[in-house]
């Protein structure tokens, strides 16, 4: 594996709160990103209303912002590699400024799915750069923990969509609401221009590589097995939460399930506070177990799916405990899904960490693209065939897709690790048995 380690010395040089306030910066501009991603999910019915929309055009509005997110992850990825990650951050807030801006007076869907384009792709830019950041201030024994932290404590984001956001929707309107969003964005914007630093020697790091060289790179990155394992590890692993917090999981609830809308805004927390209490832990169990992690990844991915299948097969509705049960293996396999950024930071070089964090970024997002609009058209079908607008009958079958999606995704994810493993063994020497047989060894020894 080839660890992309900053120079540890030069960190152990710097005042030791340099560190925490990168961190917090970068922390900060994610929880706004996500909170602008999310704005729309308890906006999903007054949406609906204000533009009458039916399910399969409201899905519309999100894909839209999701599938430009999982294409701009590419190019965000090259331009890592050559303007550094403070430049992407503040454009990345500006263009969400924009982009709410646009959705707070928009007369129709269509001019409303423009500022969500714009909100794509001001978002598209904040993670990975995050990630950068972080990489560069912190030492290489802290940064999976420190990625998961970030990963995790930025879904508060939700939490800011969920509820404050949710109440000033309710009480001021659709406008007022979402300039109120993009405030916070114009924050980030102004606290980054004043603080924000990319390493600890240069305010903006860069590298003069040529477009020619930067392609080669992003296709040297995809060539690698580990890459390519961290796609599908965050294929697999993050759309659900997307999904559930962008758009479906506030619908579901309280037309699906007749939760009231107080109650349903709380619950969109949950998983949130799931990933935090568990992202940490896992963030750990990486760091030891770097080469168990695909096993995490799996046993999560199962976790996810069988939870859902149990949900949408519950005779009748399902009881709250079970369906909160449901939410909270769901946080912790979203937060997990960082750990195919893991894979990217150490399958390739430093210089080509953008890139292949770019990739791996792509993967939870075209999967939460799908099943968006999966479920949108699942919705509308299962209101034909049940007569009644969006009951729970039609939300059980729409809800298929999550474990349909998790699927897909866990084939690739055993084809990419084999393929990884037999790279490492061959180029390294490093050979990992089966998990199975190692459990079975430690057994013996105790003996």
């Amino acid at each position: 594996m080839s660890d992309s380690l900053p120079n540890t010395q030069s960190l152990s040089l710097i005042p030791k709160r340099l560190p925490g306030l990168m961190f917090t910066l970068v922390l900060f501009a994610y929880i706004i990103a996500v909170t602008q991603r999310s704005s729309l999910g308890v906006a999903g019915v007054e949406a609906a209303e204000m533009f009458n929309a039916s399910a399969t055009a409201l899905s519309t509005l999100a894909v839209m912002q999701l599938v430009v997110y999982a294409i701009m992850q590419i190019p965000v990825g090259m331009l890592l590699d050559r303007v550094g990650a403070s430049r992407l951050i503040l454009a990345g807030a500006f263009l969400m400024v924009v982009g709410q801006v646009i959705v707070a007076f928009a007369p129709s869907l269509e001019i409303a799915v423009v500022g969500r384009i714009l909100v794509g792709i001001g978002d598209a830019t904040t993670f990975v750069s995050g990630l950068r950041v972080i990489g560069a201030w912190f030492k290489p024994r802290r940064v999976p923990v420190m990625q998961q932290i970030f990963g995790t404590v930025g879904q508060m984001g939700q939490f800011l969509s969920a509820v404050p956001f949710a109440i000033l929707l309710g009480l001021s309107g659709w406008t007022i609401a979402f300039l109120t969003a993009a405030s916070l964005s114009l924050i980030v914007l102004i606290a980054g221009l004043i603080w924000l630093r990319d390493t600890p020697q240069q305010r903006y790091a860069q590298q003069s590589v040529s477009l020619r060289g930067a392609f080669v790179k992003l296709g040297d990155s995809f060539t690698r097995p580990g890459t390519r394992l961290g796609f599908w590890s965050h294929f697999t692993l993050q759309f659900s939460g997307t999904v559930f917090g962008l758009l479906w999981g506030y619908p579901m609830m309280v037309q699906g399930l007749g939760y009231p809308p107080v109650l349903a805004s709380i619950f969109l927390v949950f998983p949130v506070i799931a990933g935090m209490v568990l992202g940490p832990f896992l963030g750990l169990l990486t760091a030891r177990y770097p080469l168990r992690r695909s096993n995490l990844v799996i046993a999560m991915a199962a976790l996810v799916a069988l939870g859902w299948i149990a949900l949408i097969t519950w005779p009748g509705e399902p009881p709250m405990w079970f369906f909160i049960l449901v939410l909270i293996i769901m946080g912790g396999g979203t937060t997990g899904s960082t750990i195919g950024f893991d894979f990217a930071r150490t399958f390739n070089p430093v210089s080509s960490y953008g890139s292949a964090s770019g990739i791996v970024n792509v993967g939870g997002f075209t999967a939460s693209s799908l099943t968006l609009f999966l479920i949108g058209v699942g919705i509308d079908l299962g209101n034909r065939i049940t007569g009644s607008a969006s009951s729970w009958q039609s939300y059980q079958i729409a809800m298929w897709a999550i474990p349909l999606v998790t699927a897909i995704g866990l084939g690739f994810i055993l084809i990419e690790r084999h393929r990884a493993r037999s790279r490492m063994a061959a180029e390294e020497g490093v050979v990992v048995a089966p998990l199975w047989t190692v459990i079975v060894r430690r057994r013996r020894g105790r003996k």
